[in-house]
């Protein structure tokens, strides 16, 4: 009845359905372009290049005579690839750090602090020039370099939804029973704070795309011939007289999926606050 509950909020909430549209629209993409594409993305066709949209190609094609709709659809997968495995390194670690800094106090929590502190000094970007002029560019390091970014940030999250919940009358019930502090943050702390990181998982994984997307223009991202948004962009940057439209179709993707998800994950702060589904 409760999960019934939910899915009728949801529905009546335009900012959680917008973002869910936008949000599985990218999915299948990603998911069609294994089985479907109009054209191969990596065929090329000089005699048909910077093509505007026709029937044979409906966004047009690139410098090389690549078909632009190919690109994106394939494109649309290193977003989803970097989204997933970026986020859930800084999920698993990030939350596991929190956790560890509420449950035990004291110098163990002061030292994790201290220690995301200073790995904030250190935004994606940075982190992936440096792994790129030790190891080289390739998608590899970039997932790394966003993941790594998103620890201290999930870390601090969790530590501080985990102090509310390790302040309530129930977890020292649950201690005068015998529960001893990995049992409570099982049981107890991290059911409770659940709702806090599904929607930062959402709004992570838009910051991804977005990391992704500007690291691959930078060209230490994904790397030819694998198709990127980002580097699409990059490519038409040169190329702005001669045909604006290869620059605004992977910048109107990359908007779509990170508008898309940051309108889920408010929708999903809304609809999993206790406070507000009771006044809804």
């Amino acid at each position: 009845m409760r999960r019934h509950g939910f899915w009728q909020r949801a529905l009546r909430h335009r900012s959680f359905m917008i973002g869910g549209v936008l949000t599985l629209a990218l999915i299948v993409a990603a998911a069609l372009s294994f089985v479907w594409t109009p054209w191969s993305p990596y065929d090329m066709d000089m005699a048909n290049k910077l093509a505007g949209p026709s029937a044979k190609h409906w966004l047009g094609t690139d410098a090389f005579g690549r078909d632009v709709a190919s690109l994106l659809l394939v494109g649309a997968r290193a977003s989803i690839l970097v989204g997933i495995i970026a986020v859930g390194i800084g999920l698993v670690a990030g939350t596991a750090l929190g956790l560890l800094a509420a449950a035990r106090r004291g110098w163990v929590e002061e030292a994790i602090m201290r220690l995301t502190d200073f790995s904030l000094a250190f935004p994606a970007i940075l982190l992936a020039i440096m792994l790129t002029a030790v190891f080289g560019a390739g998608i590899v390091n970039a997932i790394i370099a966003i993941g790594i970014y998103n620890i201290p940030i999930f870390a601090r999250i969790t530590r501080a939804s985990a102090n509310a919940v390790w302040s309530r009358e129930y977890i020292a019930a649950a201690q005068a029973c015998g529960k001893g502090p990995f049992a409570i943050t099982v049981q107890h702390v991290l059911p409770n704070i659940s709702a806090v990181l599904i929607v930062q998982i959402t709004i992570r994984f838009a910051i991804a795309i977005l990391a992704e997307a500007a690291l691959s223009y930078l060209g230490l991202g994904t790397q030819p011939p694998q198709p990127s948004w980002g580097r699409m962009l990059s490519e038409a940057q040169t190329l702005m007289f001669q045909q604006p439209l290869l620059a605004v179709w992977p910048g109107a993707a990359i908007a779509m999926a990170v508008l898309g998800l940051n309108l889920m994950g408010d929708g999903l702060r809304d609809l999993l606050d206790p406070r507000l589904a009771r006044a809804r």
